[in-house]
């Protein structure tokens, strides 16, 4: 089996723990445990509860607990749908393992995650692109996605809020989605990991599962919940697509860790507390990149509504590439180059870690965009 090279994630590896000013980054600035424990009314005492922990395998599909504290992100969801998984990676490669077949037809949408449409390509599915654009304000054209979609189509893939625009299909839009799925018969594949960052309101849009009988949600506890350490993800899908989703989860997982779980757990049952420190932090951070972009003359966007990250447009005389190992290498800020997501041109900025970092960060990006010549 041949799969493309993982662009983005190439990307982190080399340079993510090479730099000074992680403006890559694209969690919500991350806590410690310490914090977590605070925030859910514990103390270190607590700890102490790991201590007769035996470390088994634990619940193969996650515990009931987590589970049910997952379960409360939507609407009416049982929580024999859902499964846990290593992270929100594994729960979309598993969903695309178990749904796709060689010559099924996949509608992705791009810029997007790229597993959401090289796993399936790695299956010789027939993949179909639907191209976001700004003009569009990155949402997806409907009548476009109408095109594209046939009796043959399997699966729509969205990833809402969008990675890595920052834009955000709202109820409506999801709706008209999925009865264009639904006249197909397709499934949709909505990953949500940033979903609870939006930037109006309680932050918290509808998922897919609440609004599509054959919607299937993946998500995590890294962007919104700040805990990408916990590796802990899970996927929300019809009982049909969650047995088969067992069927290959059997080959490569087993179980997420105990301890992961039990942490996990106890974030979600305070997950009004993470998600207001979370919106805190993104709506502060947009609102000062936003004052940056007005005094930046080589610099343009499309204001994100939700996420963690957005695409800015940058007027420079090389690849965006050359200009990311360059920033780099020369202040020691990174971001992601627009190559990363075929959208050369652009760079992706994470404006959620450490506002501390995005400050200082964006006054050393300044000057070095000051600095170009024409």
């Amino acid at each position: 089996m041949h799969i493309e090279p993982f662009k983005v994630e190439i990307w982190m590896n080399e340079w993510e723990n090479r730099c000074t000013y992680n403006l890559a980054e694209t969690c919500v600035a991350s806590i410690t445990i310490n914090e977590l424990l605070q925030m859910s009314g514990r103390n270190s005492d607590d700890l102490s509860a790991l201590l007769p922990m035996k470390m088994t395998y634990g619940a193969i599909e996650g515990s009931p607990r987590l589970r049910t504290a997952i379960s409360t992100l939507y609407d009416d969801q049982n929580i024999d749908n859902i499964t846990v998984t290593h992270g929100t990676i594994a729960a979309n490669a598993l969903v695309h393992k178990s749904l796709v077949a060689r010559g099924d037809r996949v509608v992705s949408i791009v810029p997007s995650y790229q597993q959401h449409y090289s796993i399936p390509a790695s299956i010789e599915a027939d993949v179909q692109l639907l191209r976001l654009r700004a003009q569009d304000r990155f949402l997806p054209d409907l009548d476009a996605l109408r095109a594209l979609v046939t009796p043959e189509t399997k699966l729509i893939v969205l990833t809402n809020p969008n990675n890595p625009t920052g834009a955000l299909i709202e109820g409506p839009m999801l709706e008209e989605i999925a009865q264009i799925a639904r006249e197909v018969g397709a499934y949709v594949l909505c990953d949500e990991v940033y979903r609870g960052t939006a930037q109006t309101g309680h932050g918290m849009t509808p998922s897919i599962v609440d609004v599509y009988e054959k919607g299937i949600a993946t998500a995590g506890m890294s962007k919104a919940y700040s805990l990408a350490g916990l590796r802990v993800g899970w996927i929300v899908a019809p009982s049909d697509v969650t047995e088969q989703i067992l069927v290959h989860r059997d080959y490569d997982t087993i179980s997420v860790g105990m301890i992961n779980d039990h942490f996990a757990a106890m974030a979600l049952e305070n997950k009004d507390k993470l998600l207001a420190r979370s919106q805190k932090i993104t709506r502060s951070n947009l609102a000062l990149l936003d004052t940056w972009i007005a005094d930046q003359p080589r610099v343009s966007w499309v204001k994100p509504n939700a996420g963690t990250t957005a695409m800015l447009k940058v007027d420079i005389p090389m690849t965006s590439r050359e200009f990311c190992v360059d920033l780099l290498q020369k202040t020691g800020v990174m971001m992601t180059p627009g190559d990363a997501f075929d959208m050369e041109g652009y760079v992706r900025m994470g404006y959620s870690n450490n506002t501390d970092v995005l400050k200082a960060g964006l006054e050393k990006l300044g000057v070095y965009l000051a600095g170009i010549s024409a």
